[in-house]
Order: C-alpha cells, then structure tokens, then sequence
C-alpha cells in the first residue's frame, strides 16, 4: 500500500518485539541507501492485534482482511474487470498463485491455505484466488474484506481495525489474564507505553476492582468518600495504588477519589510519607496496600 502495509505473523518465540524492529530498521537503512534518501522510513511504530489460533474462523477473516485491502484502498476495481492479481505487492499475486519454488521462502502459504481446507495444488490455489476475486465483486469497495461482528463482540477489544486483539471473548480474557501476569513480574512501564489499547483497558479495569476494595477495606461506605479530606490517607494511599500499580490518569483518580483535580492528586502523591500514612489506616486496608507492594514507598 502507498502509506501502510499488513503482516500476519506467527512467533514461536515472543520476540515480535525485536523482530520487528529488525525487519523495520533493516527496510529503512535498505530503501534510503538504494533511493538515496535519508531519515525514517515509517511514520510511527506499527500496531499488533493478537490472533486466535484455535479458531480457524479468525484466521480465515484476517487473511481476507489483508489480501482485499487494495480493493477497499480502490487500488483494483473489481466491477471493472480486474482481480485480485493485478494488485503485485499482494502475497496473492506474488506467493500464493504461485507455486511453492517460486515464493519467498518466509511466506508460509500452505498454512494459510489450510485455513480455507485447501491444499497447495494448483486447484487448492486457483480455488482461493476464485473466492477472493468472488468476494471483492460481491462486496462493497470500503468494507470488502471487514468481517462481520456479532452482536454482544466488544468492539473496542475484538476488532482487526481498532481493537487490540481478534478472536472470541473468552480469547480475550485469557489473553487479560496472561497479561496480568506479566505485568505483575515486569517493571513499571512508561506511561506513553502504557496508552496502548490492551494495557489502558486492563488498567481502568485493575482501576475499577481494586478501587471498590480499597473503599470496604478503609470502612468508607460508597458515595462517603466525597465527604472526607483529599489529604485523607485512606484516599492518597488508594491513589499511590492506583497510580503505581495501573494506567489511569491523575484526572481519573480526582474524579473517581473526590480530589478536586488532578494538579492536587499530583501534589499529595508527592507529599505522601507511605510509612507514616499507613500507620493511620485500618488493618484490612494495610493489606492490600501490603499485597500491591505500596508499602514500600
């Protein structure tokens, strides 16, 4: 494509960090010293959506999603005559139509190809190219290839343009729970990092949970926490949690702490003397404080 271009990818290892920042650099140093243009290539870092596995359905969708993208970019014009083979760029024309020996090496096409139950023959290929060629004619040139949701699909998680993974809800949670795991054994992250779709909602989601408890285990009963004191340490200590421990923002905790903004949030968290204020909160409190290492503080 003139301004993106789309990969699926599988890791055995987790290491698409790394590899793409290889693949990236190494394409940029490549492109400038042929073209003879200098500086970045990309205008900023690419953007990863989980796959289900398991579920040959999400495998079949993301491969359309990306071998109808020149239709929906109105690069081929299906309604005119042309098909999915003269767009060049596409691993369609340049890997799947053709035979293995005549591939790149990295492209795994069979496999893809066992995703629609189709062997790499020359039917098996002439079979796929004929439902892609069929689904561009049938569709609408903007949404040709964007699969269909059901309803009750939280859009804003499952979805290959927007969302942070693609696959069914339980997929989801599990990826949520590995991802608690992580986090758990890893060093805090940068906030800029921490905007990307999959950790913000696991964050207010975190937010949320240890919130409501914080509030039971400092004996504050729901809609009283507005009548206590923003240097209250039942509340500076459940905003150094919050704080420490997810990625909301200091205008969420104000909001959700009764703080007045998020200028006084900032001010009491560097006023807080952790071991002093844990001294003057209930015992419950001081363990799960305890149990989210903020003690320490």
């Amino acid at each position: 494509m003139s301004n993106h271009y789309h990969l699926f990818i599988q890791t055995p290892e987790p290491n698409l960090v790394a590899g793409m920042s290889w693949l990236q650099n190494t394409l940029t140093r490549r492109y400038n010293v042929r073209h003879r243009k200098w500086g970045r290539l990309f205008g900023d870092r690419y953007k990863a959506v989980v796959v289900e596995g398991e579920d040959r359905h999400h495998y079949q969708t993301l491969l359309d999603y990306i071998h109808l993208n020149p239709v929906r970019a109105r690069m081929i014009r299906p309604k005119a005559g042309q098909n999915v083979l003269d767009y060049p760029w596409s691993s369609v024309a340049g890997g799947y139509a053709l035979p293995p020996k005549k591939r790149a090496k990295w492209l795994d096409a069979a496999a893809g190809m066992k995703a629609f139950n189709l062997s790499d023959t020359v039917a098996g290929r002439r079979e796929m190219v004929e439902w892609l060629d069929k689904r561009a004619v049938s569709g609408e040139s903007k949404s040709c290839g964007v699969p269909l949701l059901s309803e009750g699909v939280d859009t804003r998680a499952s979805h290959l343009r927007r969302g942070w993974y693609w696959g069914t809800q339980a997929f989801g949670e599990a990826m949520r729970k590995l991802g608690r795991k992580l986090l758990k054994k890893t060093a805090p992250v940068s906030r800029a990092y921490q905007k990307h779709e999959l950790v913000r909602e696991h964050g207010e989601r975190q937010a949320l949970e240890w919130l409501a408890r914080g509030l039971r285990a400092g004996g504050i009963k729901t809609g009283d926490h507005c009548k206590l004191k923003g240097s209250d340490p039942r509340k500076v200590l459940q905003a150094e949690l919050l704080w420490r421990r997810t990625v909301v923002s200091q205008k969420w905790l104000a909001e959700k702490l009764e703080m007045k903004s998020a200028a006084n949030v900032s001010q009491q968290l560097r006023r807080l003397d952790g071991k002093s204020a844990i001294k003057k909160v209930p015992e419950e409190l001081k363990q799960l404080l305890e149990e989210a290492d903020v003690t320490s503080s």
